[in-house]
């Protein structure tokens, strides 16, 4: 059994930043290296040669995670044991309330042909205006029997779908098929006694497509991720830390929320996420800094722009060890290659700079790179306690 750090946990006049560029991992090929490795980061690297490097697993060898179970195992709690779907987060990050029974899911805009196939999953990522309209025109028009159903925009494409009466089981599949060229998924039972549920769910997506017909980018909704009411042990509990979160798609703000993080307002862009944490440095004593492009232009397979997304990040590094922190740990949710343009099981690069983690023979941060650090390949959740240890936030264990 892991040991129990919050028997360990002790307060320090240290500071810790988790930099968590989203989708960052890929995988070179016969052609050209990882997006890392190709991308020009020379104050990434500047902290890779003063610090030590890595691969991280977040859930296990071969398995592909969601950003949930990602973001979980970087704050420290085993994505095993702490579960979330994707609609849980997206209420969260809305600070939409579900009550006891409720069923939440994400849901994608998304692109149907005249075959009824998915040719975009993201209905090409449809601007915050033109996809409040459609979402306007569903809450309008969706009527289920035997339930009620509320839609919240998110950010671009994505929709939180929140489902209410009794009965409610949030154990049904997903009718997003996660590639295109096929058609939605017909959601299905996955317990005895939510087959209620996945009617409900199939009476909603058929309403959608006959409410949507016509439309030339968004004309169905994918859902999945379905969740109810969810509460996590806090990170102050478990770690003894007073953490701050600075992100702006909603469900990061979501995931941040429920492990107890205090969600600052919302910046426009990163040098506003940089200035969120100038403002804030005194209060807090760790720090959720949340970049998204990257894993925007991993999914659509688009390599010079998850390139610029790490040069943008590396850039603002100079500005964020101007702050002083005694920490920073710089690593990724999850893998995104854009030959795969989708999550994948590929390890995590990963980085601690601090002064008492001890240097590897290291000086660049990339995949292979990492590979020949000094931590070695972990599981995703060793990097907090790494972080901690190196604030001085842990104490000796045992006599």
């Amino acid at each position: 059994m892991p040991v129990d750090l919050s028997a360990l946990a002790q307060p320090a006049d240290t500071r810790i930043v988790l930099v968590v560029m989203d989708g960052l991992g890929g995988y070179a090929d016969a052609s050209r290296g990882t997006e890392l490795e190709e991308a020009t980061t020379p104050n990434l690297d500047a902290l890779a040669a003063e610090g030590a490097v890595g691969l991280v697993e977040p859930v296990g060898p071969g398995v592909t995670p969601g950003s949930g179970p990602g973001h979980l195992a970087l704050f420290g709690y085993d994505p095993l044991e702490y579960e979330l779907g994707r609609g849980a987060l997206s209420a969260a990050g809305l600070e939409v309330e579900l009550k006891p029974g409720d069923v939440a899911a994400r849901g994608n805009l998304a692109t149907l042909d005249a075959a009824g196939n998915v040719v975009d999953r993201r209905a090409g990522r449809i601007a915050d205006d033109e996809a409040a309209e459609v979402v306007g025109a569903l809450a309008a028009g969706v009527h289920l029997h035997g339930a009620t159903v509320s839609f919240h925009p998110e950010a671009q494409h994505r929709v939180l779908v929140v489902l209410r009466g009794q009965g409610l089981d949030p154990r049904v599949s997903d009718t997003d098929p996660q590639s295109t060229g096929v058609p939605p998924c017909r959601a299905e039972a996955l317990v005895p006694g939510s087959e209620r549920t996945a009617d409900l769910v199939n009476e909603l997506s058929d309403q959608v497509r006959s409410l949507l017909a016509g439309r030339p980018k968004a004309n169905a909704l994918l859902l999945r991720g379905f969740d109810s009411h969810r509460e996590l042990p806090s990170m102050q509990q478990r770690f003894g830390l007073t953490p701050a979160a600075v992100a702006v798609y909603p469900m990061y703000r979501g995931i941040a929320r429920l492990v107890g993080m205090e969600v600052l307002p919302k910046a426009a862009d990163l040098d506003g996420q940089l200035a969120l944490l100038g403002e804030h440095w005194d209060r807090f004593d760790f720090f959720f800094l949340h970049h998204k492009p990257t894993d925007s232009a991993g999914e659509d397979g688009d390599f010079a722009r998850k390139v610029a997304a790490i040069e943008a990040l590396d850039a603002a590094v100079p500005a964020l060890r101007a702050l002083g922190p005694d920490v920073i740990v710089v690593s990724g949710d999850h893998a995104t290659p854009t030959q795969m343009a989708a999550h994948s099981w590929h390890p995590v690069p990963a980085l601690v700079w601090a002064e008492r983690v001890g240097r590897d023979g290291v000086d660049r941060f990339g995949e292979r790179w990492c590979a020949a650090g000094g931590l070695g390949l972990r599981p995703t959740r060793d990097l907090l306690p790494i972080a901690l240890a190196c604030a001085g936030r842990l104490r000796k264990y045992g006599a």
